[in-house]
C-alpha cells in the first residue's frame, strides 16, 4: 500500500465537485498515465503517479482552475439544453465548426503549465484516454486541459529535480 502524500490528505473543493460528476482523482491519474512517456527524473509510472497527484492537488486547489472547470460544466449543460444563443442542441451534438471546447481546454492547460501545457493538451485531445472518452464535448476538453497542464508540470518538475 502506498503512502498518502500531503496533497492527498487535504481534499480540494474542486475535487469534490468533480467527484459529484463522476470524475475521481484516480480517473485523472489513470488517464494521464495512458500517455505516459518515461523522462529523466520520472522513469516509471509509480514515480509519475506520485508527481501527478501532487500536481493535480495543486491545480485543483486553485480558484482560477475551479472557475474555468465549473464554467465548462455550465456551458456544456446550457449547450445540451439548447440555451446558448446561435448554437442549437442539434449543432452542439453534431459539432460542426464548434472549436470553443478546444479553446477552453487550451486555456486551462495554458493557465496551469504555459505553452508546454498546450503541447500536452493536443496529445490528450487527439487520444482522449481514459475518463476523457466518457465525458461530454466541452467537459472532456476542460478535464483534458487539467490533466495536460498537470502532466506537463510533472515532467518539468521531475526534470528540475533530476538536475539538482
Amino acid at each position: 500500500m502506498s503512502r498518502l502524500s500531503d496533497a492527498e490528505k487535504a481534499k480540494p473543493a474542486l475535487l469534490g465537485y468533480l467527484e459529484e460528476r463522476g470524475v475521481r482523482v484516480t480517473d485523472l491519474v489513470d488517464s494521464a498515465l495512458k500517455l505516459f512517456v518515461p523522462h529523466p527524473g520520472v522513469a516509471n509510472e509509480e514515480r509519475a503517479k506520485q508527481l501527478l497527484v501532487d500536481e493535480l492537488y495543486d491545480a485543483l486547489s486553485d480558484v482560477n482552475v475551479s472557475t474555468l472547470i465549473v464554467a465548462c460544466y455550465c456551458a456544456e449543460h446550457a449547450a445540451k439544453e439548447g440555451k446558448i444563443p446561435g448554437l442549437s442542441r442539434e449543432r452542439f451534438l453534431g459539432r460542426p465548426g464548434l472549436v470553443t471546447d478546444e479553446l477552453l481546454g487550451m486555456v486551462i492547460a495554458n493557465y496551469i503549465a504555459g505553452a508546454r501545457g498546450i503541447f500536452e493538451f493536443v496529445r490528450f485531445d487527439q487520444n482522449k484516454p481514459g475518463i476523457l472518452a466518457k465525458l461530454g464535448p466541452i467537459t472532456n476538453d476542460a478535464i483534458g486541459g487539467l490533466i495536460a497542464g498537470c502532466s506537463s508540470n510533472m515532467y518539468t518538475k521531475a526534470l528540475r529535480e533530476g538536475e539538482s
